[in-house]
């Protein structure tokens, strides 16, 4: 198969998942069987284009010319390769896990809730290998529409209101922000290509530049920068696997990603460094690493003080690509990864905690370790790599950040990534210790119910006195831990696919 026809199935596969999910409603185990092995057939597809890309291959296509010079194309680059490996990658775990959850949890429309999955990686594809801005718009908000019905999958009153800030927030800085900076955009350079060094280097003055970079900064709704960063904690409403791919798998990793690209390819990273117009941009990420870390440790909900991580870590991304080096891309992009995994690790073990105990919130969870000790021990392997500390995939992202503030004279941020850490382990430890080491109040009843609640293959497992989660659930949580702890081994791969991007030699 050709690179081109290959970019082509990536894109087109999960959509022909959708419609034999869809003909399958009636018929639960081979539609999640075709669920299964439509993420399995995309992955393999994605995963068979890195070597042509590593070596130098830019496969793509051209798929329509709307009007002269604004085609709908598609064109694979190492930072949209690295994106599509972790979603990919993600769905086949995502979907072993969501098996699980949601038989478990007797949810209801999981029909709808497969095929808009499928959708959204779909879209997410799209996003990956668009060649132009125009490209990449479309398929940004094809992803927004396709996620909202799993947003207010529940269809209950907090969800539908959930999902209208969702709707509200997306749909409405795309079109008020992005959508006006890709016309200025093609204004004036008469292209949308994404070009390595940049399109807009001197098309424009620095004012200028400065306001393009607003609107691209606020338009890209996904990225979560305070203050437009509602919707995500908002989302929080939906199941589990929903929050997985919100924060790990497509939605805000599109948001950053396309942050990344309009840096590199849009205005180039020599061109931001020159015209000194992002200062502004930075103070406002560290601002919501900072404020978004101080929210997460007021929160007792366990999804709502995760979602407010999210949107901190997020802002690393931004804050990466705002310092306009090489070394903020690499740690930028890194973080794509390592942030993925870590985050989808600690999402599918809040779920398990729900499925297993019936419990949301932090002060209910003590003792809750001894009970379900794997979900416990998967939950601390994926807090201590979003915390950063090795022997974990996190810190190479984190160490690459805090070279490139070095590097940029911007100590300052040094001491942001640094007291975020600090806020990281603030935050999310309280629940490992709170369930290994508290003695709770209710621990009697725990293990009363341990002994005596029906334990079957959807409901749960029983080993002894420990009652832990579905075994979909347990495997999930088993490879995305490992995989925080591979990233780790295996970060010089990604600093090589991702050197490109940021303009290093050999």
């Amino acid at each position: 198969m050709s690179g081109g026809t290959a970019v082509a199935f990536a894109i087109g596969l999960p959509l022909f998942g959708t419609i034999l999910i869809l003909l399958n409603d009636r018929y639960p185990n081979i539609r999640e069987g075709i669920t299964i092995t439509t993420s399995i057939c995309l992955a393999l597809v994605v995963f068979g284009l890195v070597p042509e890309v590593t070596s130098g291959g830019r496969p793509g296509f051209v798929l329509a010319e709307i009007v002269p010079g604004l085609p709908i194309a598609f064109k694979v680059e190492p930072l949209g390769m690295l994106f599509a490996m972790v979603a990919s990658g993600l769905w086949v775990v995502t979907s072993i896990y969501a098996i699980g959850y949601m038989r478990s949890h007797h949810e209801v429309q999981q029909t709808r809730f497969y095929a808009c999955f499928a959708i959204a990686i779909s879209s997410a594809m799209g996003i990956c290998f668009a060649g132009n801005l125009l490209t990449l718009f479309i398929f940004y908000e094809v992803l927004t529409i396709s996620t909202y019905p799993l947003v207010t999958h529940s269809e209950s009153k907090n969800a539908v209101k959930a999902g209208r800030t969702y709707l509200g927030i997306l749909i409405g800085t795309s079109v008020a922000f992005l959508l006006l900076a890709i016309i200025w955009t093609w204004f004036l350079t008469g292209t949308l290509d994404f070009t390595p060094g940049g399109i807009l280097k001197g098309t424009a003055d620095g004012p200028i530049l400065g306001i393009l970079l607003f609107l691209y900064m606020y338009g890209i709704g996904k990225a979560a920068l305070m203050p437009i960063h509602r919707w995500l904690p908002a989302a929080m409403v939906a199941p589990t696997p929903v929050s997985a791919l919100l924060h790990a798998v497509a939605v805000v990793k599109a948001g950053v990603f396309t942050v990344l690209k309009v840096i590199v390819y849009i205005f180039g990273v020599d061109t931001l460094a020159g015209i000194g117009q992002d200062d502004w941009l930075m103070y406002i990420a560290a601002f919501t690493v900072i404020a978004a870390s101080c929210v997460a440790l007021t929160k007792d909900n366990l999804k709502a003080r995760l979602a407010y991580s999210t949107v901190g870590q997020l802002s690393y991304i931004i804050l990466g690509a705002a310092l306009a080096n090489s070394l903020g891309i690499i740690g930028g992009g890194m973080h794509i990864a390592m942030h993925a995994f870590g985050k989808i690790t600690l999402f599918f073990c809040a779920g398990a905690i729900l499925v297993a105990s019936h419990k949301t919130e932090i002060s209910e969870m003590d003792g809750l370790g001894r009970v379900m000790p794997f979900t416990f021990i998967f939950f601390l392997i994926g807090a201590l790599s979003v915390i950063g500390l090795p022997p974990l995939g996190g810190s190479w992202s984190k160490w690459y950040l805090m070279l490139s503030a070095a590097e940029a004279g911007q100590i300052i941020f040094m001491f942001v990534f640094m007291l975020s850490s600090l806020l990281n382990i603030a935050y999310l430890m309280p629940l490992v210790a709170r369930g290994f080491f508290a003695e709770a109040k209710d621990n009697a009843k725990i293990l009363k119910e341990t002994h005596s609640e029906k334990v079957n293959f959807w409901n749960g497992v029983r080993i002894g006195n420990i009652r832990e989660a579905p075994p979909f659930c347990i495997f999930a949580m088993a490879i995305t831990s490992t995989g925080c702890i591979l990233l780790f081994f295996y970060a010089d791969k990604i600093y090589r696919l991702l050197a490109p991007v940021a303009g290093i030699q050999g």
